[in-house]
């Protein structure tokens, strides 16, 4: 092959919760386009984003963490991230370091040997311990399973990130642009804006609110040549949980819109007025037709 032919293809990032996987995703990418929290199962959408390099274009698809679902949202999601294993050309198999191989991790490795796609497997967060530690790890997961390579990185830091990139252009079969240069993401404003305001939710609340949080862009239009109005409605499963998203004197849902709005301008390039609500939803992550409505699962 010349070694100026260009590369092409679909990368999927898998591996159990909160492994980095939207931190690598982003960092791969060199932009924000998934969302960040220290939660667990914080990625609810397939989220494919694009580097477009002179040499290749990589389509990344970052898919919800795989675990034990407890209710139909965590059932869409798992179904969501084991689907794409065999819909793209390469998987980065991610895992931590400074955490032992357990069930979550043989769970995954177990679908993996059901497919014939090549896997990456990237050892995350080298920050987190010494170096001399890499080498039994790798040489552990080499004896599991029969990995194209074996990437260690720090997502967080950017250490050897680029090394990465370099593995994983080198196991893209030869093709064409799929986007055009400049595109980032193929994901629809709104879902993007629901995800921005949702991060907010995750950093804010924190251990005062559980996971059950979804948000949705109900309107958005412009008002003025440079000002974008956005209605957006935060949905909590309990009353409870409502008073928790809006705060003593409205002070949190003010927080949550700020900093929300912020990164949205940052996005747009315009103002933005944010009108944030919030709602109870019960139980809508057992609600199947809210599920569709909100973008978590398919018709």
């Amino acid at each position: 092959m010349s070694e100026r032919e260009h590369r092409s293809g679909f990368v999927t990032l898998i591996g159990r919760p909160n492994v980095g996987k939207s931190t690598l995703l982003n960092c791969l990418v060199g932009q924000k386009v998934a969302i960040i929290s220290d939660k667990p199962q914080t990625t609810r959408h397939q989220i494919r984003s694009i580097l477009t390099l002179p040499e290749a274009q990589i389509v990344f698809v970052d898919t919800p963490g795989v675990h034990k679902p407890r209710h139909l949202l965590g059932e869409c999601m798992v179904k969501a991230a084991l689907e794409t294993l065999k819909e793209v050309d390469l998987i980065i198999f991610i895992l931590e370091v400074h955490r032992p191989f357990g069930p979550g991790d043989n769970y995954i490795l177990e679908r993996l040997r059901e497919v014939k796609t090549p896997v990456i497997a990237c050892l995350n967060k080298i920050d987190l311990i010494r170096k001399e530690q890499l080498l039994p790890l790798i040489d552990e997961l080499r004896h599991k399973h029969q990995f194209v390579a074996i990437v260690p990185v720090s997502a967080l830091t950017g250490e050897n990130v680029d090394r990465l990139l370099t593995v994983i252009i080198e196991n893209l079969p030869p093709g064409p642009q799929y986007y055009p240069p400049g595109t980032v993401s193929d994901q629809p404003e709104r879902v993007v804006i629901a995800e921005l305001i949702r991060e907010k939710v995750l950093q804010l609340t924190r251990e005062e609110l559980p996971h059950g949080v979804a948000v949705m862009v109900e309107e958005m239009v412009p008002r003025t040549k440079d000002l974008l109005y956005i209605r957006a409605v935060v949905f909590a499963e309990r009353e409870s949980h409502k008073g928790i998203l809006i705060g003593q004197g409205g002070q949190m849902l003010k927080k949550i819109g700020q900093l929300a709005r912020e990164e949205i301008e940052a996005l747009f390039g315009q103002r933005v007025y944010l009108d944030l609500w919030v709602k109870v939803k019960p139980n809508w992550r057992r609600n199947e037709a809210f599920l569709r409505q909100v973008g978590y699962t398919s018709e």
